[in-house]
């Protein structure tokens, strides 16, 4: 066999042309979204207020395991995909492994990152349905600058509310949310009741994705032409959805190499970019066809799967929105000001949840300075700056590598590279500069009884 290159690229006619519905290959189902007025199973009429309608198809669907990307999607796509997959020569040296340790690089477009994948689908259905404008949260403004980009290509006004933190970490992040014609409110902010209600309890806080979400959903309910609808860059079950295509390339790739993962680790916060990249392994793990261990690995100061409960509780701050059930830390929960800004919500994906309750993966938290550790180490041997959601990644993919180390062990690791650090740099100065401090929650502040 000759050697596998440093990058493996996928010809556009090879690019998925279906995305893959991970809830079609689960025997037991994740719990439905419950309607909090009824506390009965949400409804398309109760869902499509608030998302657009053909999302709330795909939202509710449990039992096709494809559907087909429309056509402007795909040639949106092609704009930025396929993405490659690298191997990690390097990284692999440097930890003086048997290991062979291979990165799905998500970072290659503007935004920086894999939001692109379901942005360009949300945008493109609210279009297709005729309506106006849509609104958003956004943690590290990845998703934010993503939705800012489709919004653009498809002609469609984006409202982004970003958290407080982020916005003054992250200017510039902001600044390309307004080139693309975004605009960007920090959160939580005096322009909606939610977000007045929350700095009255807490002044002064940095915010949280749970409270931007409030805002941005109450600023689409508040149309008064009903033409605004809101959409999520992560934990809905849709996203998950689009964000598919990650792991259907990642497959295609292996499979054209010869390569079977045994170990495959991504980075955690809602579960966009983690249930897209392990999306058709772990439909073979559920078919019985694999037994691949999967690692969800989340940061120590907003510890959903580690330290979380898996109940039914609110997907925002100001409790209104469906209650899923999920693995939560509540949802008054507000984290310390991490960098890792996409990796700051309070629960996680309802899908995610279920199959790691049924044991089907496994989780580890980290705290950043660990990651960033980690990140300037990739950085170095690998030459690409990596986002802080992303290091987490990395740290857990090294720790694997170096746990083969000492057993001995010659196993194929795959991880995800959801996104590039450019806008980052306050946090990497931080962490230089000796600067970067590791909070833990106690569990009082989780609720943890």
């Amino acid at each position: 066999m000759s050697e596998i290159p440093y990058k493996t690229y996928l010809h556009e006619s090879e690019m998925p042309k279906a995305w893959l519905n991970i809830k079609g290959f689960m025997k037991n189902k994740p719990e439905p979204l419950l309607n909090p007025a009824t506390m009965k199973p949400c409804t398309k009429e109760d869902l499509t207020p608030v998302f657009c309608d053909k999302l709330v198809d795909q939202e509710l669907n449990v039992t096709d395991k494809y559907i087909d990307i429309p056509k402007p999607i795909l040639d949106f796509y092609k704009l930025y995909r396929p993405s490659p997959l690298v191997r990690a020569y390097g990284l692999e040296k440097a930890l003086d492994t048997p290991a062979e340790i291979y990165y799905k690089f998500e970072g290659n477009n503007t935004s920086g990152s894999h939001k692109l994948n379901s942005a360009a689908a949300q945008i493109y259905y609210a279009k297709e349905q005729g309506l106006k404008a849509v609104t958003t949260e956004t943690g590290a403004g990845q998703w934010g600058t993503a939705l800012a980009m489709a919004g653009a290509a498809f002609d469609m006004p984006v409202k982004v509310y970003m958290v407080k933190v982020s916005y003054e970490q992250k200017p510039f992040r902001r600044n390309v949310m307004n080139v693309y014609g975004a605009q960007v409110v920090a959160s939580p902010s005096d322009t909606t009741n939610a977000g007045r209600k929350i700095l009255a309890e807490h002044p002064g806080t940095n915010g949280s994705l749970g409270c931007a979400i409030s805002e941005a959903v109450e600023a689409a309910l508040c149309d008064p032409e009903h033409n605004t609808r809101y959409v999520l860059g992560s934990v809905l079950d849709q996203v998950l959805l689009h964000q598919s295509v990650i792991g259907l390339e990642t497959k295609a790739a292996l499979d054209k190499l010869g390569v079977k993962p045994d170990i495959i680790v991504g980075c955690a916060g809602g579960g966009s970019n983690l249930g897209g990249l392990i999306s058709p392994f772990m439909a073979e793990k559920l078919e019985g066809k694999s037994d691949v261990r999967i690692i969800a690995v989340e940061p120590a100061s907003c510890p959903s799967f580690t330290r979380g409960q898996y109940r039914y509780d609110f997907c925002d701050t100001a409790k209104t929105t469906p209650l899923a059930k999920m693995y939560t830390l509540g949802c008054d929960f507000i984290p310390s000001a991490n960098h890792a800004g996409g990796l700051r919500y309070h629960g996680m994906s309802p899908v995610l949840s279920k199959l790691y309750d049924d044991k089907y993966m496994e989780a580890k938290s980290y705290t950043q300075t660990e990651v960033f550790d980690a990140a300037i180490k990739f950085a170095r041997i690998e030459g690409t700056l990596p986002a802080p959601e992303s290091s987490h990644a990395i740290k857990g993919a090294i720790d694997a590598a170096l746990e083969c180390k000492a057993k001995g062990e010659k196993k194929i690791i795959v991880f995800g590279l959801t996104g590039t650090g450019y806008f980052d740099m306050k946090a990497y100065d931080e962490f230089l500069g000796g600067r970067m401090s590791d909070y833990i929650p106690t569990d009082a502040e989780i609720n943890i009884k």
